[in-house]
């Protein structure tokens, strides 16, 4: 370890100095920012759904408790989230929203239960001026949960959710240019299923569900299906998963392959993410692979095919994870729990314009409102970087540093993470010189990040 030290102050011989400023690095110079202003909802979100629109806007809806528990969907413009048409459009109380964005005019759908109609869908579009019904509202036979809204290659807008109109079974419903209709039967699940989650393959247009299977022969297990052109068929077997599973989330990686991530009730609540290889589901890496229990798993691609899963870790204080699977293993991306603090309703999706991972959750520790953060490098688009200073001495050290900034405030929080973009310490700071004992730590390099709503100050040191 001595030689490796020596070799590292070769390398980086900044860190020999008593005291050190933040400056770029690699590869650990890469951090979750806040996209605009943190926690911005007018109250607190529930339900949260985060979309981009083809030129790369992020957009989410939510149930807006801060405007009559209705639905609102909100934009970024560049500097703000700003609403889209009004804050809480609904005619009613919701609690589900499900956004998806039209390929064709870019313009966002949002569907969601209606109170208005007995709880029964209704999917609204943005027209450019207003919210207005698409189609009926409050379409389905009964009230409807765990709604998932998706639009096909072609453009058409369909709809999975829990059916209450048919003994509580999965029904998927699409708009064919006039009215909504069942695509195949209604209620076509062999029980009642919770968490619907829908995906259209891109390459042939067909439907995918994934549900908790309420089936007696399969006890909340894992189940997907999809529809044939005729009927739905069980893609492998039904009640796939070794035990119960919660938080489904289904997707199509770029090939078409299907992916399903949920929190798996028989590895102590933790993470499991499978894949569909043409004949069965088999686990994508090792199976359980967060820290402590994964709650409201959301999984997305990445442009070069990589899947991605955020979750509220708590493993790690209940704040945000992200994860990436390297084609071996599930490895951090970016500091584990790297939001200020709790993180409901975790939703993950890729900008399409800068192909960088961005997450939307409902933000426990500030009045439970919402916050969108994105992966970047820290030194990218935060101009308040270039006006700050991060000093910590001595460096290297043995037991204690002291950090010295400019700039804490009751909303920042110190974070010294290892090589493997571990968090081993977090602090909230809110005068401007701390002292941090290290004594426990092992040897090594290791990346300090000072972050609050303003600005990420980074700097590094060696434990000696």
């Amino acid at each position: 370890m001595k030689k490796l030290i020596c070799l590292l102050m070769f390398l980086f011989p900044g860190m020999a100095f008593a005291q050190q400023s933040w400056h770029k690095f690699s590869p650990l110079d890469n951090a979750w920012k806040y996209v605009g202003t943190p926690f911005f909802s007018a109250g607190e979100a529930d339900a949260i759904s985060l979309a981009f629109s083809p030129s790369g806007q992020p957009y989410v809806s939510y149930r807006d408790c801060g405007n009559s528990y209705k639905a609102t969907v909100m934009k970024f413009d560049g500097t703000s989230w700003v609403n889209v048409g009004n804050a809480g459009f609904s005619a009613g109380e919701v609690a589900f929203t499900s956004l998806a964005i039209s390929p064709t005019d870019g313009q966002p759908y949002v569907a969601f239960d209606d109170s208005e109609k007995g709880n029964r869908i209704t999917v609204m579009k943005f027209n450019g001026i207003n919210w207005v019904d698409f189609g009926n509202a409050g379409f389905s036979a009964g009230f409807a949960l765990s709604i998932s809204l998706a639009f096909s290659p072609s453009s058409e807008p369909y709809v999975a959710y829990q059916d209450g109109g048919n003994l509580n079974k999965a029904t998927v419903m699409k708009f064919d240019g006039t009215t909504w209709v069942d695509v195949g039967n209604a209620g076509f699940s062999a029980g009642a299923v919770q968490g619907t989650s829908l995906a259209i393959r891109t390459s042939d247009g067909q439907p995918y569900v994934a549900y908790q299977d309420g089936d007696s022969a399969n006890y909340l297990k894992a189940t997907v299906m999809k529809f044939d052109g005729t009927s739905w068929v069980n893609v492998g077997n039904a009640g796939f998963s070794i035990g119960k599973v919660w938080y489904l989330s289904f997707e199509f990686s770029p090939s078409g392959e299907p992916y399903l991530a949920y929190q798996d009730w028989a590895n102590s609540y933790k993470a499991t993410v499978m894949k569909f290889d043409g004949t069965n589901w088999v686990n994508v890496g090792n199976p359980a692979f967060s820290a402590g229990n994964a709650g409201f798993t959301s999984l997305a691609f990445s442009p070069s095919g990589q899947p991605y899963i955020a979750f509220e870790d708590c493993g790690n204080n209940c704040g945000t994870t992200v994860i990436k699977f390297d084609g071996t293993n599930w490895v951090n991306v970016g500091p584990t729990s790297f939001s200020f603090t709790q993180a409901d309703f975790t939703n993950l999706a890729f900008g399409p314009s800068d192909s960088q991972p961005y997450v939307a959750y409902r933000d426990y520790g500030n009045s439970e409102k919402a916050t969108v953060m994105k992966y970047d490098s820290v030194f990218v688009g935060i101009n308040e970087l270039q006006k700050s200073r991060l000093s910590i001495y001595p460096n290297p050290a043995t037991d204690k540093i002291t950090i010295e900034t400019s700039v804490a405030t009751q909303e920042s929080k110190l974070s010294i993470v290892n090589i493997e973009g571990q968090q081993v310490i977090t602090r909230q700071i809110t005068e401007p010189t701390a002292t941090i004992d290290i004594k426990t730590l092992p040897s090594g390099v290791y990346l300090v990040r000072l972050t609050n709503y303003r600005t990420v100050e980074v700097g590094k040191i060696v434990k000696q």
